[in-house]
Parts: structure tokens; sequence; C-alpha cells
């Protein structure tokens, strides 16, 4: 965790130094760090979702295998985190 945040603090202070030379160079940079993130992120909290998900729907299937569509319907719904996040990383690079 300390890795993280001493690798953004370095990043964000190369940012605010160049920001005096071009405003553009600065806004591009942030917003490519918002799509980083908001892809990166996403991801993380869907795989922890879907190892959740996907280990009870994996007992629940074995007990009874009736439950695979309703099983299924979970797994999908927590992949489409990670789908939410890269479609939010597309708009903001097409502002940038």
């Amino acid at each position: 965790m300390k890795f993280i945040i001493a690798l953004l603090i370095t990043l964000l202070s190369g940012v605010t130094v160049y920001a005096s030379e071009a405003a553009a160079v600065s806004s591009d940079g942030m917003g490519l760090m918002a799509a980083a993130l908001a892809t990166g992120m996403s991801c993380i909290g869907a795989g922890v979702a879907v190892a959740a998900a996907a280990s009870a729907a994996l007992g629940a299937v074995s007990e009874n295998e009736k439950t695979f569509g309703k099983a299924l319907i979970f797994v999908a719904l927590a992949e489409g985190v990670a789908l939410y996040g890269l479609l939010i990383s597309f708009q903001i690079l097409a502002k940038v």
C-alpha cells in the first residue's frame, strides 16, 4: 500500500512540475491517469466479485443442477463491473 501511495505522489508531482509549460499536457496526463485507474480498479473489483460468486455458484450447482441459470447470472453481473469500468475509460479517452 505504501508503494502505491509513493508511486501516485511521484506521478502527480511530475505532472505539476510540467504544468507551467503547457496546460494541455497536464490535462492529457490526468485524463490518461483517470482512464487507467477506472479500468484497473474496476477490474480488481470484478476479480474479487467473480472469485466470490463463482465459488458459491460451483457449490450451489454441485448440490442442485437446477440452480445453474441463477448462478450464471450472478457471475455475469459481477463480470459486468469490469465492462462498466472499461466503458468509462473509453469515454474519458474520447475527451482527451
